[in-house]
Formats: C-alpha cells, structure tokens, sequence
C-alpha cells in the first residue's frame, strides 16, 4: 500500500479552507481586531472637551494662585459660603463639584484637609489635576518652613537620575543589551505558542470525534494506515492554522495602516501635537542650559534601544520560534487526536483533557518565573522536556543562547515525541473507530494500544 498521507493532507486542508465559517472568520476576524486596535486608540488619544466649572472654598487662602483655570477647568473661589450652602441647590449651580479646603491643611494635616463633594463621580483626570496642584504649594511651604529651597531639590533629583546602560559580551565584542526588549519578545513568543498549540490541536480532536459520529473514517481506514492517516490530518490542520494565521497578520497589518492614515488622520495629527508640546514643555522647564543636553540625551537613548535590537540573534530566533511554533502544535495536536480517537463525543474528553493539560499549562507559568532567571536548572529541564520546551525555551533564547546540546537535545526529543504521539494516535485509532457509545477509561485505551493490527 502506497503512501497515502499526502492525499489526507490534502482532504483535510481543502475541506476546511472551503467553508464558509472559515472564510467568513478568516475575513471577519482582521477587520474585528483592527477595529478593536483603533477604536483603543482613538480612545486613547481622547480629550474631555467638556468645561467643569469647580466652585473653591479656601479657608486657608493660600491656594487661589496655585489652582489655576485650564481649557476645561474654571475654579471660581467663593466667600462667605460653606460647603451645605452650595449642597441645597447643586443641581442649579452649574458647578461641576465643590472644593473645600480646611485650616487642618496648614498644621500638616493633608490628608482629611481637602474634600471635593460632588452629585455625581468625580473624573480622575479632574481629581489629579486638584490633588497635584496642592501637593506642589504644600511642598513648596514645608521645604520654605525649613529653609530648602525646592529648585534645589529638582536638580539634584535629577542629577541624580540613574539609567544602567547594559552591556553583552559576546568573545571579543562588547555588545548594547536590552532586558526589556527580551522580556517583550519571550512574552510574545511563548503566549503566541500556547494561543496556537490550544486553538488548532482542540480542532484536530473534534475533527476525529466528527469523522467517527459520521462514520466516515469505518470507510476511510479500509483503504489508508491509521499513522499516515494521523500525520495526514494532523499536518493538514496545521497548514490550515498557518494559512489561517497568516492571513489574520498580514490583513490586520494592513487595515491598521488604513485606518491610521485614513479613518484617523486627526487623532494621528492631535497625538503628534501632544508629544511635541509636551517635549517643548519638558525641555522648556529644565533648568537653563540644559535643554540641548537633554535632548541629546533622549536621542542617545532611543539610538540604544535600535542598536539594542539588532544585537539580537534574529535569525536563530526566528528559526527557533518557527519549529517550536510548529513542533508545538504537531505534539499537542497529536495528543488531542489520541483523546479524539477514543472517545466518540466531545462531552468524553473532559476526563482526557486536564492530564494532557497539566504539561502544558506548567510551562506557560513557568515562563514567567524562567524569564526573572533564565538560568536556573528548572530552565534548563523544562525546555528539554518536549511537553513544556515550546514555551520555554522561547522565554529562554532572547536572553542569551542555550547551550548548543540542550538545543539539539530539545528540537530532537520534541520531533520523537511528535512521531511517537502520532504512531500511538494511529493505533487507538484503528480500534476506536469501532467502538461507539461506551466511554473508555485509560486502562481501555492500553488494551487497544497493545492490540496487534
């Protein structure tokens, strides 16, 4: 009998490219995501438009020069009045809340000193602005009190501002290192892998249940071996999820470039303005003759980060991310085609699926640990071991290269496992496409396995 994998391959991956559900998620899935990333950043770029007229009540009389009017805040400081007065008509007043500061502030009490009362929630953004604008003439008056003046303080402040610059030996070289952008990449990577390895080895087992409800595979099997039949779907599926994939990054990519340059064009233009002024304010509230050195300094910064980045092992990690990605998948889909084989209906796997879980799951937490410290002897085992190095030894590899043999053990042991798996799925299968309505227990699922075919 000739090798009939590819002609499964090939049924599994045109059959499912061609319903509508897939292409309908294909298509609609990009557009939903776009649309979240703009929506969010609309959203973010924002401004609260609307004028708050604030109503001050200032026992203390030291604050009428530090809350100053904005764009959308208009203190107006009220005599005579206290705080019930406003309260028996507030709705009528117009006024957005009512500030009240007490005498308490100026023996040191900042805590209970300041009250803002309101009908409704107070903005944040309001509450911030407030509490800030206090804080900095209360501070002012403490350091006076005792005679520090506070411009000293700011400079020495930042004098003081320390940013380590990280440094790689790489032999003979002396390379820029960047643990934040490693930690970002493992991240990336590993939550990429374990999104991919759940979503597509669950459809390879409800595609089996399916196939066996249907009693489609009684005819199938006749004429093909349970392992090509196993590789065949198996690497079908996961050129389904890779098309699949593909298609969501390059769409998504491209309506979010759309949409920034069309659909966006004055949030682009109002965020632009922000950062700008905001950088014109930064420079212009330095101390004098500092502010060329200041941006100096942040253009230095910025060339480290991109230097930072091309020292990274970019084609190993894209190597590494692509088999793992895939050697992932292939184990975990294998394993699930196992539970499918067994069992015929999806309510059965509940019992199968938290062990095959387990391994999976300890790798995606250990993740967060391994990327504090990548070099610890549990590092080191878990991305050996094929049930967990999908994950982590992508959170290891950003930080610096594995040993070679750990590496060369790992890829090995993951494609075994793979093969294995897969040749353990054919065998189940083969005796559990005749088997309906009993559900099998693990020591069931051994008697088939030691079945001779």
């Amino acid at each position: 009998m000739k090798n009939k994998t590819s002609l499964v391959l090939k049924r599994e991956y045109l059959s499912r490219v061609k319903k509508k559900s897939f292409i309908l998620m294909t298509v609609l899935s990009p557009i939903l995501f776009a649309g979240f990333f703009a929506f969010v950043g609309w959203m973010a770029t924002k401004k609260d438009t609307s004028e708050k007229k604030i109503a001050v009540i200032d026992d203390t009389y030291l604050f009428q020069e530090t809350l100053k009017n904005t764009e959308t805040l208009t203190f107006d400081f009220a005599k005579d009045k206290t705080v019930q007065d406003f309260r028996e008509n507030f709705d009528e007043s117009g006024y957005y809340a009512v500030l009240y500061i007490d005498k308490a502030i100026k023996d040191g009490n900042a805590k209970e000193g300041v009250k803002l009362f309101s009908n409704k929630k107070i903005s944040l953004s309001v509450q911030s602005y407030i509490e800030k604008s206090i804080e900095s003439k209360k501070l002012n008056e403490l350091l006076n009190n005792v005679g520090i003046d506070k411009d000293v303080i700011d400079k020495a402040k930042e004098d003081s501002n320390i940013s380590i610059i990280t440094r790689q030996w790489d032999g003979d070289e002396e390379k820029k290192s960047s643990s934040e952008i490693a930690t970002a990449l493992a991240f990336g990577c590993g939550i990429l892998i374990f999104m991919f390895v759940l979503m597509y080895g669950i459809m390879v087992m409800r595609g089996i249940i399916e196939e066996k409800s249907n009693r489609i595979v009684e005819v199938i099997v006749s004429s093909v071996k349970p392992f090509q039949l196993m590789m065949g779907k198996i690497i079908g599926i996961a050129l389904v999820g890779l098309t699949q994939f593909a298609i969501w990054v390059i769409l998504t990519g491209l309506l979010v470039m759309v949409g920034m340059k069309f659909i966006m064009p004055e949030v682009n233009t109002q965020a632009n303005t922000e950062v700008t002024q905001t950088i014109i304010d930064q420079a212009g509230g330095m101390t004098q003759g500092m502010p060329e050195v200041a941006i100096v300094t942040e253009q230095n910064q910025f060339m480290d980060i991109i230097e930072s980045i091309g020292n990274f092992e970019w084609g190993f990690i894209i190597f590494a991310f692509l088999f793992y990605f895939i050697g992932g998948y292939l184990l975990y889909a294998a394993i699930f085609a196992i539970i499918g084989a067994a069992v015929d209906n999806e309510t059965d796997t509940q019992q199968f699926m938290f062990p095959v879980m387990i391994p999976l799951y300890i790798g995606f937490y250990a993740m967060f640990n391994i990327i504090k410290n990548p070099d610890t002897a549990m590092a080191d085992w878990l991305s050996i071991i094929p049930f967990t190095s999908p994950v982590v030894m992508l959170a290891r590899i950003p930080f610096g290269m594995p040993p070679l043999w750990q590496i060369l053990l790992s890829m090995g042991l993951l494609i075994l496992t793979f093969v294995g798996a897969t040749w353990f799925a054919g065998k189940i299968y083969r005796t559990g496409i005749l088997m309906y309505g009993k559900k099998p227990s693990y020591k069931e699922i051994w008697k088939w396995f030691r079945y001779k075919s």
